[in-house]
């Protein structure tokens, strides 16, 4: 027999571009971090790691006949219908099968998205019918949108409400449905064709831009990693299946370790001090700082949160946040953040002393 599904490329044989599998794995860790968009031009194997990513992650358990994949021992996060089933007292269906990777097309419509309600139905026999979009697909899975940029920016908001939320809700004439719709939201795009409306890049969680490799050992490294895969798959992946059972384990040591992993006040006055020296306004920078540092404290296998995984997170969270003036180059964003991270303010001290240093800021500038 042999098996025709084809044989992606193992995530931990992508050489380097450590921020942007760093990244990915958060997501998976922390679904709640609102997912990565990843900026880089073409060839940069984009592509190939969020399909990566999908093989490294365990598989779930499904309730079998369920167009959203609910999770039979969540009835929290049910469906109305399975909801329905449940409190009947039905044992519902199991089956196994692997996490999905969901595309989305540049061209779709709002209706293929989020779903579409059949209202004359409603009417007639007093029950929703429903039809289920692209979010129902991506429940529990991971969404995968290639040239975000180029998704009518409607559409993009949905998806973003939709992956803060972990819910779609369709409404028309004065009925409305809502279905679970967690998902692992991740963009990709080339920044040579145009950029994100920064309303937009502010709403996704973490953003890696990836720069060709210019290292030539390490291009080398890839030349004959993409070679030999392409001349056998099977051989290539199995030769890559230790270490991605390693990397499997750790993300599921690190998903269980997640909601024990605390913090203190230290690391909090400590991401305040970043988002209030880089001038970012609003605080989302400042949530996603902590989610993303307590992801990579469990993937570490810490339960406590220490200023390293906040400055190891910090650009994945902050570069894409920072108030852009025409012509300034994300350079010197990264300089400045660099110069931020190599002197942090010790925050042995009082409030006062917190305003004060605001204060003298503000007189600086």
């Amino acid at each position: 027999m042999h098996n025709h599904k084809p044989i992606n490329y193992p995530f931990a044989a992508i050489v380097g571009q450590d921020s942007m599998k760093k990244g990915l794995m958060l997501n998976v860790i922390n679904p709640r971090l609102s997912g990565i968009l990843i900026r880089g031009e073409k060839g940069t194997a984009k592509s190939t790691a969020v399909r990566a990513l999908a093989e490294l992650l365990p598989e779930i358990d499904v309730v079998a006949d369920c167009p959203f994949h609910c999770d039979p021992d969540q009835p929290l996060t049910h469906c109305p219908k399975c909801h329905e089933r449940y409190e009947q007292g039905e044992v519902l269906p199991r089956a196994k099968r692997p996490m999905k990777v969901v595309n989305l097309p540049v061209s779709a419509t709002e209706d293929r998205v989020v779903g579409t309600l059949d209202i004359e139905h409603a009417i007639k026999f007093g029950e929703k019918k429903f039809e289920p979009g692209v979010l129902a697909e991506a429940n529990r899975g991971i969404l995968y949108v290639d040239e975000v940029n180029l998704l009518d920016d409607h559409i993009v908001d949905v998806l973003l409400d939709a992956a803060a939320m972990g819910v779609n809700t369709v409404e028309r004439e004065g009925v409305s449905f809502s279905h679970p719709a967690q998902f692992i939201l991740v963009g990709t795009m080339n920044p040579e064709e145009g950029e994100l409306r920064p309303q937009l890049l502010d709403r996704f969680g973490l953003c890696v831009t990836i720069e060709g490799i210019a290292d030539p050992a390490k291009r080398v490294e890839v030349i004959k990693r993409r070679t030999a895969f392409e001349e056998n798959q099977e051989k290539f992946a199995a030769a890559w299946e230790a270490e991605q059972g390693k990397l499997r384990e750790k993300i599921v040591a690190a998903q269980q370790l997640l909601p024990a992993v605390s913090y203190d006040d230290d690391v909090l006055y400590n991401i305040a001090d970043i988002a209030v020296q880089m001038g970012v306004d609003g605080h989302r920078a400042d949530l996603v700082m902590l989610k993303a540092a307590k992801a990579l404290a469990a993937l570490n296998g810490r339960d406590k949160v220490e200023r390293s995984d906040v400055a190891e997170v910090v650009e994945l969270a902050l570069m894409h946040r920072m108030r852009k003036k025409p012509f300034q180059e994300i350079g010197s964003d990264q300089k400045k953040l660099q110069e931020v991270m190599s002197h942090p303010h010790s925050h042995q001290h009082s409030h006062s002393h917190t305003h004060q240093h605001v204060h003298n800021q503000k007189l600086a500038r």
